[in-house]
């Protein structure tokens, strides 16, 4: 289960150390670009935990 706590260290956590306008990653302010990286990587992370539980037999 610790990859449900990805999302929460993505958005919460981390937010203050990326709160920047520079520099801009793909035309994009630097903030704006690591809520999109976390959005997209936040299923993945359920998926992960998902998956663990089901090899465990949770599910």
């Amino acid at each position: 289960m610790p990859w449900l706590l990805a999302p929460y260290v993505l958005f919460l956590a981390v937010l203050p150390l990326v709160d920047r306008v520079r520099p801009t990653v793909l035309g994009l302010p630097f903030l704006f670009f690591w809520l999109l990286a976390a959005t997209l990587l936040t299923p993945a992370a359920v998926f992960l935990a998902w998956r663990g539980d089901r090899k465990r037999g949770r599910v």
